[in-house]
């Protein structure tokens, strides 16, 4: 797995994990990705994927309502459709 190929998987995986769509993070991984491309240095010693998510998150909030960003950490706060225990 190359650098790219890292950031891609990381990312779609995180903004999955945060509750948005596999649309909107797939899309939200590429422009990771493109970001990446384009940077020279990261803001901070270590600190390149910090980079890339915070600019695939703000990507992904604005293709989404606000209503849909609230469904979506309710159902991710409350486990999704796990089953229950009992």
């Amino acid at each position: 797995m190359n650098h790219i190929e890292f950031i891609e998987k990381n990312v779609r995986d995180e903004l999955l994990r945060q509750g948005f769509t596999q649309t909107v993070a797939q899309g939200g991984a590429y422009q990771a990705v493109d970001m990446y491309k384009r940077m020279s240095q990261a803001s901070r010693k270590g600190g390149m994927f910090d980079d890339v998510m915070r600019h695939a998150k703000l990507w992904a909030e604005k293709q989404t309502s606000a209503a849909e960003r609230r469904e979506a950490k309710r159902k991710v706060r409350k486990g999704g459709d796990q089953a229950g225990l009992l």
